[in-house]
């Protein structure tokens, strides 16, 4: 598949991993996420568009936020950490804002067996800007990055409130700031429960018409999967719907781990 068009930033070569390693010595982990069990592994490695001031934000956020809920996390940039021995450690991988081609066929091999035996899966945002060459995983993100228009204001309705992911979110319509995904196809159909759309009537450049879904999950290739589209921005994790939205689908695919 021919790759969409991506907006670069001057960090696209020379990607910067001293922000992760720091948060990452924040939480006790080591660089290559090996050095105890925790629930979930977050894989922030880039090969595109950074977004550094979110991955920044999200290292920050995460730990305390799951610590209160009895959960850990552990970050790495290390692709390394992907086989089977140090993903067994762990119940979840959390893409966590990666770009474009991050892991090796071994290293997608191991990743594939993991998901496959139940492990879980979480992405967020540039997860569906991420290994457009490889089934399994665009199969598992549900959808492929297409394009995005100027970061705006948009409405957001909330299609399921059932889900964890959505239940703390507020009662009506909900009213945000984002940098748009449009997707190269749906990810309606075939196992995927939507969970968010965007209305396309209320911003400019949307693409997809009246149904655009920015969020969803599924549990068709093994373990589960949560993805949401949302969050380009390192000031999203100060706001506490968007955050409890991640949690949500995060607490949601270790409910369903072995």
């Amino acid at each position: 598949m021919a790759r969409p068009s991506r907006r670069r930033s001057p960090y696209t070569v020379r990607v910067t991993r001293a922000f992760a390693l720091l948060a990452c010595a924040a939480a006790a982990c080591g660089s290559d996420g090996r050095d105890r069990p925790a629930d979930v592994l977050a894989f922030s490695r880039t090969a595109g568009f950074r977004h550094d001031s979110a991955i920044i934000a999200a290292t920050t956020t995460l730990p305390d936020e799951l610590a209160a809920r009895g959960l850990t996390i552990r970050f790495t940039e290390d692709a390394a950490a992907f086989t089977d021995a140090n993903l067994a450690r762990f119940h979840a991988v959390f893409f966590l804002y990666t770009t474009l081609d991050v892991l090796d066929a071994d290293q997608q091999a191991a990743f594939e067996r993991f998901a496959g035996a139940g492990g879980g899966f979480i992405g967020i945002h540039s997860a569906a800007d991420t290994e457009y060459d490889w089934p399994f995983y665009q199969q598992l993100v549900g959808a492929t990055f297409a394009s995005h228009p100027a970061i705006q204001p948009a409405t957001i309705d909330i299609v399921d409130r059932t889900h964890p992911a959505t239940a703390a979110l507020p009662d009506g319509r909900w009213s945000a700031e984002d940098e748009w995904y449009n997707f190269v196809q749906s990810p309606r159909g075939d196992g995927i429960t939507v969970l968010l759309t965007v209305d396309e009537t209320t911003y400019s450049g949307g693409t997809m018409g009246a149904d655009h879904p920015i969020a969803w999950s599924h549990e068709r290739l093994g373990g589960r999967a949560f993805y949401s589209a949302l969050g380009h921005d390192g000031t999203r994790w100060s706001e506490p719907a968007f955050v409890a939205h991640v949690l949500g689908g995060i607490e949601w695919v270790l409910e369903g781990a072995p």
